[in-house]
């Protein structure tokens, strides 16, 4: 039996994915839908845009008239919907129900499987990198957010669990480990006697580790003893990555953020100053309910005070269950308009933080190779795919995998482009 899965949305799922993979031991894996018995979607279910790339992407699979399951949020969220409305769909499974995914599948496929844990899974990420979970929920109960609603409270992995998992991840060849979790500045706050500084500097120990990089950070939560554990560590990457929404007292007040305009404002003068060539990045919502031109203002303030190295945006997408559901809502126009005007501002200011970096010396891991240039990241560029690359030449043949000293000799808005030194 030939099995096919395609992910969909965050790095999480991804995590997900790849333990539902790691539970067909008899079967063999393929990358060629058309050629698999069974096909898996694993969706998203966080905004409009992903919940219609998620039907979309059912429905184009239900084309080629396999084995059909469909996992993920979507279904956590919609699941008897789903069931009435896509007949095409032969096995929906919750995340709720991934606990007993073995006893699903055997039964539903007549075959046996393993349990679904992380020892199992089977990476999709390239060899030297991998993705490490340490807590799965949220209790920050944002009022534009959805994910509490579909992954529950935070939970906290034991950090024995995270540590075995990182040690067997090196043993498989990874070199870069991302810590994910809905937000990671929270882990062991349910444990009691660990947190996510004690974590990093027991991992930072394992030999074989080149890179330990943690995303999604609650800004309020990062700590000056976090900031100095990453200042001190070789192998904590200094990449920041803190989504602050917005800037406006009154709109943080209204999303239910725990931030204000002064804490974010001495926060990032915090980490700069004690990690100058730090990379701080940052995500920022328009068009949330009663955000105002004044409220605009200052977030374009904000971001032009900061200068945050890297920053994406988004307009607010209205998701049930929510508080901002039932708020009045900003109009379509209004927010796309604000959220180009930002986008465009940061272009300009990406361009100019990649031209201060000219002359740094990178280290650097190499992931491909296109026309003239070896592409690999450096601590600069997470591998979520929104950050850019570094583009290397090299006087020498590289392998994807090789860790190499770059020059950084150029940039443009989104990419830095090195020389290797020898």
């Amino acid at each position: 039996m030939k099995v096919g899965l395609i992910s969909l949305g965050c790095a999480k799922n991804q995590v997900d994915s790849e333990m539902i993979l790691g539970v067909f031991k008899k079967s063999e894996i393929t990358n060629k839908i058309d050629e698999a018995d069974v096909i898996i979607v694993n969706t998203c279910g966080f905004i409009e845009s992903a919940k219609k790339e998620s039907i979309d992407t059912i429905l184009e699979m239900a084309d080629y008239h396999k084995k059909l399951i469909v996992t993920g949020c979507l279904v956590e969220r919609y699941y008897e919907d789903l069931k009435k409305s896509l007949p095409e769909v032969d096995l929906f499974i919750r995340i709720k129900d991934y606990p007993h995914i073995k006893e699903i599948l055997s039964d539903f496929l007549n075959e046996n499987v393993k349990d679904f844990k992380e020892k199992n899974r089977l990476l999709i990420t390239p060899k030297h990198l991998a993705y490490l979970r340490i807590s799965d929920g949220c209790n920050n109960r944002c009022s534009y957010c959805a994910i509490p609603l579909i992954r529950g409270n935070y939970r906290s992995r034991l950090e024995d669990d995270i540590y075995d998992e990182a040690i067997s991840l090196v043993n498989k060849g990874v070199k870069e480990i991302v810590l994910i979790s809905q937000d990671t500045t929270r882990y062991g706050s349910d444990l009691g006697n660990t947190n996510i500084v004690k974590l990093l500097k027991r991992l930072e120990k394992i030999e074989g580790i080149e890179f330990i990089r943690f995303l999604y950070l609650y800004p309020s939560d990062v700590t000056d003893e976090l900031i100095e554990c990453v200042k001190n560590s070789k192998v904590i990457t200094p990449y920041f990555d803190i989504p602050i929404q917005h800037a406006s007292d009154k709109m943080l007040k209204l999303m239910n953020r725990r931030d204000t305009n002064e804490i974010l404002y001495s926060l990032v003068n915090r980490i700069r100053k004690a990690i100058p060539n730090a990379v701080i990045r940052t995500t920022v919502m328009l068009g949330f309910p009663y955000e105002e031109e004044e409220d605009f203002n200052i977030l374009k303030k904000f971001v032009s005070d900061v200068r945050f190295d890297k920053l994406g945006g988004f307009t607010y997408s209205k998701e049930e269950g929510t508080k901002g559901y039932f708020m009045p809502q900003v109009n379509k126009n209004t927010a796309k308009r604000r959220l180009n005007e930002i986008m465009h501002m940061q272009e300009k200011i990406s361009l100019d933080k990649g031209l201060e970096r000219v002359g740094e010396i990178h280290k650097a891991i190499i992931e491909d190779f296109e026309g003239y240039y070896y592409i690999g990241r450096s601590f600069a560029f997470a591998p979520d795919d929104v950050d850019g690359y570094l583009f290397i030449e090299s006087d020498t043949e590289l392998k994807n995998g090789d860790i190499v000293n770059v020059e950084i000799t150029d940039a443009d808005s989104y990419n830095l482009f090195g020389k290797k030194l020898d």
